[in-house]
């Protein structure tokens, strides 16, 4: 196209939306004139008209005074107040007018925005696209946020409304523009029609002598918001279970679950944006993994940039070290001489005693000792010996525990005589500071992934918060826990009963691939920390289109990494996805490296997730399983799997859902069909301490599939090795 032509097609554009404004206008005055308004309200529904042009519908409504319109667009929801105050100042986030402090006036329409947010959600309107506005009729050059209310001047409203970009489909918005009819008060007669409807004959004089910005003006308002990026469907329109949970007010800590793909995460995102908007203080995010917090932080920018600055993201361990700095705690994290001194201490004390007799492995103790007596905050012996090891399937005698104590002890000794710190101590050392000395900048913490966060974690960050009301909010899924160990809420101190919510409907994965998934850990019994021994219910099947998963089974890792670069091109030829939208997942680092090199070698584009931070990208994803857990990819390539581990997509059951119940089922039912029971009496036969520490190491292996499976939306691609 040449600059001419270009130059011709935007003279068009202006001179379309110029006479969509002229007619909006129009039919703007008839129907205020109809109304019989006050002249603010007119004059802003003149100022307001030409969104009509545009695909938005502005209503007069009767809302007992506190609010006079309502727009409804591709930007969202505008429950909008007129007003013509004079002698107005706005300082420190207060309204005076001839010096009387006048915020609280703005009361009844910020209740009046909350009771639409609960009414829209029943559609599934994500709380945050509804926006209460005043607008001072005949004022320019204004612009303020007071609480959850925004106060513009008239010639910047159109601005202010179409910067939220394009955020609801046209279907969308017709389905709220049904839902806002029925929430708001109106007669027949109170609202103005869309642009395209035809004007009536005759309009009112007194109008003409409004000043209304230039078409130029106007044109160029238009533009830019039309033009403005679209955001993911998620981030305005939710299921009417997640848009609900995202708003819904708890008395005290709260639990999010559900199976993996029913949307928790996203959830989360969403009700970390609505107690930004209406809670005072900072709202923490945070995760196990470093790298989900900076992507969920890339996300709220898009979604919601205006309370961004609200929110802060940072992993659990990246906030406990920047706690201890900041109150002048000393702590030498070392990981890696925290190995090579557990590794001393194995071989001079553990390996000598009674656990080198033991067939367990190296690493299991290592867990031990990390999960379980550092990860639950263990201090004493006495403790560590009648302590009930959540999540740990091989059980321990008294002498073996004593063992493991000593052990224990080596460890701490070579630590301590080299000045080094692990992990686990930077987490006990910044929850023994926040125990003495509470930290009260953060109005709620919302733990993403909380399955795989220790005893100690969580306490930590229940000290931000305490009990407070919509304080804390854990997300996750039991299921999808892939670290060893665990632990009871209740020896926390916390207890989330009658604030434990589930959802139960699968929104994204395509029901062949969740079917898939579910096989892989069809004998799991989770030890949940709400307490008891749970086996968790398939969700409600989502209708998301999509294919059977593809297993392909390899002789050699080296024609394995061969085939990748060309699976992802028929992928991207086909048009199952771009890619930006396929992830590769890994159950190693080394098999990251690995797969990196082949897509590399092809001139395929590539971001490793360790260093992905969110923002839209048109690479090839390629993580660990832990790297991309929160996350999901339209298709996904799960890379480098023993063969032992993967079942044919064939031999896949399928699951059966009990409608009443969607929610976790007490494990103790009877397994179903002949498979369960062989899979029991496979269970009760492996009563040896060594098959029960195979049992659970194969348990967590399976998770770990089941969440790297379950990241595919419409397509699963599975490659096996030897």
């Amino acid at each position: 196209m040449t600059i001419a032509s270009s130059d011709s097609a935007g003279s068009r554009r202006e001179l379309v939306l110029a006479e969509g404004r002229e007619h909006a206008v129009l039919v703007a005055r008839q129907a205020a004139a109809r109304a019989a308004l006050a002249p603010t309200e007119r004059d802003v529904i003149t100022a307001l008209s030409p969104l009509t042009a545009v695909g938005f519908t502005v209503l007069p409504v009767s809302s007992g005074g506190s609010a006079d319109l309502v727009v409804v667009g591709p930007s969202g929801v505008f429950i909008v107040d007129t007003n013509s105050w004079a002698d107005l100042a706005i300082e420190n986030r207060r309204i005076l007018r001839h010096g009387v402090d006048v915020t609280a006036d703005l009361d009844a329409l910020a209740d009046l925005a909350f009771a639409a947010e609960a009414a829209l959600a029943e559609i599934g309107l994500a709380p945050g696209e509804i926006h209460p506005l005043v607008v001072l009729a005949g004022a320019h050059g204004i612009r303020a946020r007071i609480g959850v209310v925004e106060l513009v001047g008239e010639q910047e409203a159109i601005a202010y409304i179409l910067g939220h970009g394009t955020r609801l489909t046209p279907e969308q918005v017709d389905a709220v523009l049904t839902a806002s009819l029925d929430f708001f008060e109106r007669s027949d007669d109170d609202h103005l029609a869309q642009g395209d409807r035809a004007p009536e004959q005759s309009t009112i004089d007194e109008l003409d002598t409004i000043p209304l910005l230039s078409n130029a003006e106007v044109s160029y308002q238009l533009q830019t918001g039309l033009a403005a990026s679209r955001i993911e469907p998620w981030m305005s329109f939710l299921t009417p279970e997640q848009a609900r949970l995202a708003r819904r007010s708890f008395d005290g800590p709260s639990r999010i679950r559900g199976a993996a793909g029913t949307g928790k995460t996203v959830t989360a995102l969403h009700r970390a944006a609505h107690l930004a908007r209406t809670q005072p203080g900072i709202v923490l995010v945070t995760s196990y993994v470093s790298t989900l917090p900076a992507v969920l932080a890339s996300q709220l920018e898009r979604m919601a940039p205006e309370i961004r600055h609200r929110v802060e993201f940072m992993g659990t361990h990246a906030f406990a070290k920047r706690l201890l700095s900041d109150r002048g705690i000393r702590c030498n994290l070392q990981p890696a001489i925290a190995d090579a001194e557990f590794e001393v201490a194995w071989r001079t004390v553990g390996r000598p005693g009674l656990l080198g007799t033991l067939s367990e492995k190296y690493g299991y103790w290592d867990d031990e000792i990390e999960k379980v007596i550092k990860g639950r905050g263990i201090e004493t012996f006495d403790q560590y010996a009648s302590l009930s090891r959540v999540g740990r399937s091989r059980a321990l005698s008294s002498q073996e525990r004593a063992a493991v104590w000593e052990l224990y002890l080596a460890y701490q000794k070579r630590m301590e005589a080299r000045g080094a710190h692990d992990q686990a101590d930077l987490i006990r050392l910044a929850e023994r500071s926040l125990r003495d000395e509470p930290l009260t900048r953060y109005a709620a913490v919302i733990a993403d992934e909380a399955q795989d966060l220790s005893a100690e974690m969580v306490r930590m960050l229940h000290h931000l918060v305490g009990d407070a009301p919509d304080g804390l909010t854990l997300v996750g899924d039991a299921q999808q826990s892939i670290y060893p160990g665990g632990y009871r809420l209740e020896e926390l101190g916390i207890s989330v009963a009658g604030r434990s919510v589930s959802l139960s409907r699968n929104v994204g994965t395509a029901p062949q691939i969740t079917r898939y998934a579910e096989q892989l850990v069809a004998d799991d019994v989770v030890d949940d920390m709400e307490g008891g021994h749970l086996v968790p219910e398939p969700a409600e099947p989502s209708v998301a289109p999509g294919v059977p998963p593809l297993v392909v089974r390899f002789s050699n890792r080296a024609a394995h990494d061969a085939e990748l670069p060309r699976r992802v091109r028929e992928i991207v030829s086909s048009g199952s996805a771009r890619l930006g939208d396929i992830g590769v997942v890994a159950p190693s680092t080394f098999a990251v490296r690995s797969a990196m090199a082949a897509l590399q070698k092809a001139n395929i584009p590539i971001v490793e997730l360790s260093r992905f931070d969110g923002r839209p990208v048109d690479a090839v994803k390629v993580g660990t399983v832990s790297r991309a857990k929160g996350l999901h990819f339209e298709q996904v390539l799960l890379v480098q799997v023993p063969t032992a581990l993967i079942p044919d997509p064939a031999t896949v059951q399928e699951p059966v859902v009990d409608p009443t119940r969607r929610s976790l089922r007490a494990a103790e039912a009877a397994p179903r069909g002949r498979r369960g029971a062989a899979r029991a009496a496979a269970a009760n036969a492996a009563t040896r301490p060594a098959a029960r520490a195979a049992r659970e190491e194969s348990i967590l292996l399976a998770r770990e599939l089941y969440a790297a499976a379950t990241r595919a939306r419409s397509g699963l691609w599975i490659g096996t090795i030897p």
